[in-house]
């Protein structure tokens, strides 16, 4: 699993450390804020006039509030002018720490372990004070036996209210800058890196890429799997056993990892409650030659929940001249039109034509394209929107909408913001790199993207960049290689159960698994740059919450209600069921109860539902300690005072929680997934312990004929091929001279130094070893024939029995 920014990560992946050693290596977690609900607090929509000190944050809303009002009331009728004016201030502050944001620590609500409480836990100072004026308030508050046989005596009934952490005790706590600085706020670790938690919608899928919604009140989702099945769930997550579209058979892909091609893409018509239309953007193989096509289906006339096969109308296929970089981003913007993120048509460099398909307004390869479906049951299939840029452009396709676009993987549609609506219909897109730089774009009529004069702010042909006609857009923001090299586009968040996100454009990269953010800076008018994390500690002890995913992050998605969800895989296979699909959790803030409340509208079910079932756990939470202020015999079995809002499943989850968290102590292991792929670069093979993959190797191109250099040549699935020098180095060498029987590995020759092997494929790309592997098949590398460069990258070697070199 992945721990972004984690840098005790090898202390979490060791099989050796039991779990209740992390607290010698893991710094306290002061910033927990919990309610007795077990969920995070909020901002309530209504001011609270009761318990007033928590009406910006806390955890009640006004009929809260008004209860705990009522209660004070029928407390104080039993008192005098003198005891009301004594103890009123006593009695409301301790009524209203239900309200506090740090409610579930006061009330040992967090800990299972521990019977929870009737009144929040005091610091001893308050609590003296509090039994020397109000002790007879005691059995008002509380008809817990054992604080009332322990009322009498002041010390033994104020240890009963000692907390284990006295960080969190009242009323200190509220002085505590620790706990109070940046409440409410999404918290960030040392470094800068902001800390969120997931929570896991499904798993089992084979590279799930599109997750959609129908826009028609059900909030049903629908996932689709690269080989081409889509899949419907409803809002309980319950899946359809039968799926929503099958198109297996005619869409073309493989095993193998990394393989670009497959099913890409869906949406649905903004009407689509009227007509009943979806598009999908998937890989065909037409004869001997592979393309893109975009076409348009109808759901079922008797069955909301499957498409009707026959209904498919290709509405566009585009010629794509090499396996890899085939676009796949097919959405509807604000506008109505149906936008198309084609690819520059494959290989490395857009090494098509003159100036490469993306440059050329005559191809549609390497485009932002939009055309128009409406009315479309008669005539044409369809329509040039009247505002596209290059309608009159002699020469240009009239579809082309924005051009320069190297590889888009995943846009999306800025909702806007909720109030203000500021940023609605802005396009933001992920196009991946070449070798150096990965970008996010914010896309615009007419305009050109860069490729391949540039890539992200840097050229890449010198030529083509230093041309005064070129007018490009810049990018929001540009990442390198050591980041990642394969970016995913993602969204902005607009919806309603995390306020603090409103705003963040969350997206990621598939190579690293790296999750990031940006946010747009009113002031400068720039993207400020944060990392984002898996919260750690009890940053993520919530039900439900975990705080780990499997590495390949293959696309983001919303739902109907604006909530935003990532997909992963463990193995970057089309076939491999592996992947999972997360929501993300804000855990510093939550909306407040009802205001996002919604009412799906019926689904009528033909098909079996298959219940869910997750299957990941949270990790690296320490085990909470029993607190020791009574004996065993004298701890009662006692109600909480808000027990009527603590769900049966939300104490199974706690108990469920301390349960695993105990068999991963005494395992003392650790889950790891392996990592993944990319929709640039076919993906790295995961290295497997004691599995080694034999292959043979052979040294050509020296013009004196010498057997101890040349160019690296490779023998896999039954053919010989080069090896290219992206990441070529003295380690990858060393594998190749060793089995030709060489001592040493003299030089890592790059560029092409021993010529290229033109006649030959190119069999592998980023090859990464650690210099003790049988041959270069079982280093990391991109996959047996997956590639993106060229022969004149073709790697060498120079090879010695001693360690200089003979020139």
């Amino acid at each position: 699993m992945l721990y972004c920014c984690d840098l005790l990560g090898s202390v979490w992946h060791s099989p050796i450390i039991p779990l209740y050693l992390l607290a010698f290596f893991i710094a306290p977690v002061f910033l927990h804020p919990q309610c007795l609900d077990f969920k995070p607090p909020f901002k309530p929509q209504d001011d609270l006039q009761f318990c007033a000190m928590y009406r910006n944050f806390g955890c009640c809303d006004s009929a809260k509030d008004k209860e705990l009002m009522a209660k004070f009331y029928k407390i104080m009728d039993n008192f005098d002018y003198y005891g009301y004016a004594s103890c009123a201030g006593y009695v409301q502050d301790l009524l209203c720490q239900e309200c506090s944001p740090y409610a579930a620590h006061l009330f040992d609500a967090e800990d299972p372990n521990t019977p929870i409480r009737t009144l929040p836990g005091l610091c001893p100072d308050y609590c003296s004070q509090f039994w020397l004026k109000c002790r007879s308030t005691i059995t008002l508050l509380s008809d817990d036996p054992q604080l009332a046989e322990a009322e009498p005596d002041q010390g033994r009934f104020c240890q009963h209210l000692e907390l284990e952490d006295p960080d969190y005790c009242y009323p200190h706590l509220l002085s505590n800058e620790q706990l109070t600085q940046n409440l409410g706020r999404v918290r960030a670790d040392p470094e800068g890196c902001l800390q969120l938690c997931l929570e896991e919608i499904a798993n089992g899928l084979r590279n799930p890429l599109a997750m959609v919604y129908a826009n028609d009140g059900t909030h049903r989702f629908f996932i689709a799997e690269q080989v081409g099945l889509v899949w419907t769930y409803l809002p309980d997550r319950s899946k359809l056993e039968k799926p929503f579209l099958n198109i297996t058979k005619a869409v073309l892909t493989s095993p193998w990892e990394g393989d670009e091609r497959g099913f890409l893409g869906m949406t649905f018509h903004p009407n689509y409650k009227y007509n009943r239309k979806l598009y999908v953007y998937y890989s065909v193989e037409i004869g001997f030659d592979e393309r893109i096509r975009i076409s348009e289906f109808r759901v079922s006339p008797s069955d909301m929940n499957v498409v009707d096969h026959g209904s498919e109308r290709i509405i566009l296929e585009v010629d794509e001249p090499a396996s890899n970089h085939n676009g796949g981003m097919v959405m509807f913007a604000d506008d109505g039109y149906l936008y198309i993120f084609t690819g520059d048509g494959g290989m490395a460099g857009d090494p098509f034509g003159k100036y490469g398909n993306s440059q050329n307004k005559s191809a549609l390869l390497g485009k932002v394209l939009r055309i128009d479906v409406d009315d479309n049951d008669r005539g044409p299939l369809y329509r040039i929107p009247s505002d596209n840029p290059f309608v009159h452009e002699r020469g240009a396709r009239p579809e082309v909408y924005a051009y320069g676009v190297r590889n888009m993987w995943r846009c999306s549609v800025d909702r806007g913001d909720p109030l203000t609506k500021e940023g609605k219909g802005r396009i933001f897109c992920g196009d991946v790199g070449q070798n150096k730089f990965e970008e996010i774009d914010i896309i615009e009529k007419g305009r050109n993207y860069g490729w391949r004069a540039k890539e992200g702010f840097s050229c890449y042909d010198k030529k083509l960049c230093t041309n005064s006609s070129l007018d490009d857009v810049l990018p929001i923001y540009a990442y390198p290689h050591k980041m990642g090299k394969s970016v995913t586009g993602g969204y902005v968040y607009r919806g309603c159960e995390y306020p603090n996100l409103n705003g963040m454009y969350i997206f990621g990269d598939f190579m690293s698994g790296r999750m990031m953010s940006l946010q747009e800076n009113k002031n400068t008018g720039q993207w400020d740059y944060h990392e984002i994390c898996m919260g750690m500690g009890l940053t993520c002890a919530f039900p439900g919450l975990i705080n780990n995913y499997y590495q390949y992050i293959i696309s983001f998605a919303e739902d109907e209600a604006g909530e935003l969800y990532f997909m992963s895989t463990g193995v970057p296979s089309a076939t491999s069921p592996t992947g999972v699909v997360y929501k993300l959790v804000d855990p510093s803030r939550r909306a407040p109860p009802r205001q996002c409340h919604y009412d799906p509208l019926p689904v009528r079910v033909k098909s079996k539902l298959i219940k869910f079932k997750p299957k990941e756990t949270l990790t690296g939470v320490e085990l909470p300690t029993k607190r020791p202020n009574l004996s065993p015999q004298e701890e009662p079995v006692r109600s909480h005072p808000t027990e009527s809002a603590v769900s049966e499943s939300d104490k199974d989850w706690l108990q469920e929680l301390m349960d695993i968290l105990k068999e991963q102590e005494a395992a003392a292991v650790t889950t790891t997934l392996p990592p993944t792929t990319t929709t640039t670069k076919p993906p790295r093979h995961t290295r497997r312990k004691n599995r080694r993959k034999k292959g043979k190797h052979r040294l050509a191109g020296d013009e004196q004929g010498r057997d101890d250099r040349g160019r690296v040549e490779i023998f896999a699935n039954g053919e010989w091929g080069t090896v290219c020098d992206d990441l070529w180095n003295t380690k990858n060498a060393a594998v190749v001279c060793r089995q030709l029987g060489f001592r040493f590995a003299l030089k890592a020759s790059k560029h092409s130094e021993f010529g290229e092997g033109k006649s030959l494929r190119i069999l592998l790309d980023d090859v990464q070893c650690e210099g003790t592997e049988e041959s270069l098949l079982g280093c990391q590398h991109t996959g047996v024939g997956m590639h993106n460069c060229a022969h004149y990258e073709d790697a060498g070697v120079i090879c010695g029995n001693s360690d200089y070199v003979d020139a």
